[in-house]
């Protein structure tokens, strides 16, 4: 089944939720702040995105109070643990699929092709 990791504050996440709902895919939605995605899991998804860059959520507060300086100075191994540590350092919301591939953010024709493809 799929999962879901979301922030229920986050517009974002809600509107993905819903586009899931009307589309009738089957998932379980995880608070990605109390329970995020484990650091093996985010090494998969850095490893299909051919980078860390796709799974950081730049616009939020934990990564501009940690600074873009400080992250891009950041070997891999350190990048996975501050994601792994921190949910709202994720670009959300981060869905694995029952296939193990990972989407990040919210964009309905990706979502359209990949999951009802």
């Amino acid at each position: 089944m799929l999962q879901a990791y979301s922030y229920s504050r986050c517009s974002t996440c809600r509107k993905a939720l819903s586009w899931l709902k009307e589309n009738d895919i089957d998932h379980v939605v995880i608070d990605i702040t109390a329970d995020p995605p484990s650091r093996s899991l985010l090494a998969a998804a850095m490893e299909q995105f051919e980078g860390r860059r796709p799974l950081f959520n730049t616009s939020g507060q934990s990564y501009r109070a940690l600074g873009a300086a400080v992250v891009k100075a950041m070997s891999d191994d350190e990048a996975l643990d501050a994601l792994a540590a921190d949910g709202r350092l994720i670009k959300r919301p981060f869905v694995v699929t029952s296939e193990g591939q990972v989407l990040v953010g919210f964009k309905p024709e990706v979502w359209q092709n990949q999951l009802k493809g």
